[in-house]
């Protein structure tokens, strides 16, 4: 928690002295995403004209968020990394390293992160970018000079919702919520709530405070455009030339990113810890297991970081 960031990071288990990614031993890194919209240059970003990027700003694929990582890495005169980590999106990043630049990458977890973004993935994806595009208060991506300061603060947290329930599982909500109300008021009548509905609307809003549309959209974008294989004549082919000790590691009930994406990162990539099939965590709740079951990701991190 600081300035400009009010309740701590997910991180905070399992990065710092005497964690599982030790800060008395190692550096870490954690450059923001191109892209984003908290630190590195995004479509909120000012352009060279005065203006900002808004619908401007440029299409990027998960290797271009790396080879701009890579810049970082050559300013700050790394040659190699001792590790690259990162799970979902950073997953991919991770995984793009370990494939385009194997000679700086001496280990790598990969965790709850596919080989490709499936086709399924890209249609739950589409939902949530139009869900966005469709608030009047989107413009085209045009809403920065509106004068409200609201932009289109509706759609987006339509599509966290949307997006939201993809990190959790089945088993998780039912039984967090099961059938229970908000409140008092029936919501088999008008004006009453279930549960499951605030928390979804909690969500949603509570993003909206801390992210820009177009922003989310340039990232979901990036997510779709993953293909490790892409002009590397497949993704066998792609994970054959990963030379890093690779950790690769899933939930079981993760529907975003389904564990068999995982065993095939781990069958094609030549030095994982665990054979040719990923680490399994049992968990209720799904793709935001990698986050929440964090003493299960530290144990295995620190195997790696010790190998």
């Amino acid at each position: 928690a600081g300035p400009g960031h009010p309740t701590a990071g997910w991180w905070s288990d399992l990065v710092g002295p005497g964690a599982a990614i030790d800060t008395d031993r190692f550096f870490v890194v954690a450059p923001n995403m191109l892209g984003g919209c908290q630190g590195s240059t995004g479509p909120a970003s000012i352009a060279p004209d005065g203006y900002e990027w808004a619908s401007r700003f440029p299409y990027l694929t998960i290797r271009d968020q790396v080879a701009a990582q890579a810049l970082l890495a050559d300013r700050l005169g790394i040659g190699s990394w001792h590790a690259v980590v990162g799970g979902s999106m950073g997953g991919m990043h991770a995984i793009e390293w370990a494939v385009g630049h194997p000679d700086r990458v001496e280990r790598a977890a990969i965790l709850s992160a596919p080989p490709i973004t499936t086709a399924d993935q890209i249609a739950l994806n589409s939902v949530q970018m139009d869900t966005v595009r469709v608030d009047p208060r989107f413009a085209g991506g045009e809403y920065y000079d509106a004068g409200d300061g609201d932009g289109p603060h509706r759609g987006l947290a339509l599509a966290r919702r949307m997006a939201l329930l993809n990190y959790r599982s089945p088993t998780e909500l039912n039984s967090r919520f099961q059938r229970s109300w908000q409140s008092g008021v029936s919501p088999l009548g008008r004006g009453g709530r279930f549960a499951v509905e605030s928390y979804l609307d909690f969500h949603g809003n509570k993003f909206t405070r801390r992210f820009d549309a177009n922003s989310y959209l340039t990232l979901v974008e990036a997510m779709n455009s993953h293909d490790v294989g892409r002009d590397r004549d497949g993704v066998e082919d792609a994970l054959g030339r990963v030379t890093a000790t690779t950790l690769v590691l899933g939930i079981d009930s993760d529907r975003l990113f389904p564990i068999d994406g995982q065993h095939r990162i781990a069958r094609g990539v030549p030095r994982t810890l665990d054979g040719d099939s990923a680490v399994v965590l049992s968990s209720d709740f799904g793709h935001d297991g990698f986050l929440i079951e964090t003493a299960a990701v530290a144990a295995h991190l620190r195997r790696l970081l010790a190998s």
